[in-house]
């Protein structure tokens, strides 16, 4: 199914071998998944395919996607097992499954910056109905656990230095037209919060902070994947800003480890940040590491920050203590992989 040998088989395989997960929880189970073509939706089919072949746990997979031909072509081997079904539609207007439903995985969501000022409307409209429907779906079929993927960017602008918990929810202007997609997400984890309050939807809500690994698409454009880019290319780097904005990274198979984590150990209405801290850094102090190994030089070709659609400069240093608590830990740290 996968080139042994390879980055991204080593990773499932470690997903597959962790502990810290109860895998028996998901013997027989059907997962419905959203967002299930983009890099953290995918892996996390990826590897809940392998685990159930090799734990043996013959659970199913039902993928919400929008485009049958991009899904076919990433997931090819998958549908092959018999253990993937795929849902063409959208959240906006989700297609009816008549197949009982156990887990349900939210992660559809607008996740470019442009996209933010130029569709807004979309961008509320796919975060705030379609999350609202998908808790309607879990109330109809009754699931044991409903996890929704939100993001670091609902705390706002945290002061540098600053810690930053669960607890706490950041000063968000609606005039701001970016602010489409944090305060969208806040309103999603408010809906999560009043069905597990209201109707006993077993519903948590996990913050994701900046994702990325094997899979990521070459032209994509956050900026971890253009420094790459840079260096593959062997083009200096061209900052737009000073590159102030601070925050921690994570893994694609972290973030999946802490996804099924929380979905089966988390606490009901509670929110969890997922980071791992050890990654903290500057924007401009890892272009200039990436720089430094690439042979490459760093410049600055500043322009107006709301011109260019990123946030302005933040200090985003997620605390990862509640999640750290259910068991949870990193495979991968510093570039290397834990032994």
């Amino acid at each position: 199914m996968w080139q042994e040998g390879s980055v991204f088989y080593e990773d499932i395989r470690d997903v597959c071998s962790i502990d810290f997960i109860p895998w028996d929880e998901l013997k027989g189970k059907t997962l419905f998944i959203t967002g299930a073509t983009g890099l953290i939706g995918s892996a996390l089919i990826k590897s809940l395919l392998h685990a159930s072949r090799e734990r043996k746990l013959e659970l199913r997979i039902i993928a919400l996607v929008r485009n049958r031909r991009k899904a076919e072509e990433r997931f090819r081997h998958e549908l092959n097992t018999g253990r993937l079904a795929l849902a063409i539609g959208t959240v906006e207007e989700l297609p009816k499954t008549e197949e009982n439903v156990d887990y349900i995985i939210h992660g559809a969501s607008q996740t470019a910056s442009k996209e933010f000022v130029q569709h807004a409307v979309e961008t509320i409209n796919t975060s705030v109905l379609g999350t609202m429907n998908l808790l309607e779906f879990a109330k109809d079929k009754q699931v044991k656990s409903f996890i929704y993927l939100s993001s670091m960017e609902m705390y706002g602008y945290p002061e540098k230095g600053h810690k930053v918990k669960e607890h706490e929810a950041g000063a968000l202007s609606p005039l701001t037209l970016r602010n489409s997609y944090p305060v969208s997400k806040l309103m999603c984890e408010s809906l999560c919060c009043a069905y597990a309050n209201e109707f006993g939807i077993p519903a948590k809500i996990i913050r994701l902070t900046q994702t990325f690994g094997p899979g990521v698409n070459y032209n994509d454009t956050r900026i971890f994947a253009y420094f790459a880019r840079c260096a593959i290319e062997k083009q200096d780097i061209i900052l737009k800003t000073k590159g102030e904005t601070e925050r921690s990274y994570l893994y694609t198979t972290d973030a999946v480890t802490a996804i099924l984590t929380v979905l089966l150990k988390g606490k009901n209405g509670q929110a969890y940040n997922a980071a791992d801290e050890d990654t903290y850094c500057s924007i401009a102090q890892m272009a200039e590491r990436i720089a430094a190994e690439a042979g490459i030089k760093v410049a600055y070709e500043l322009e107006d920050e709301a011109d260019n659609g990123f946030p302005q400069t933040l200090y985003m240093d997620l605390d990862t203590t509640l999640l750290k608590a259910l068991g949870w830990r990193t495979l991968v740290r510093g570039g290397g992989r834990t032994k």
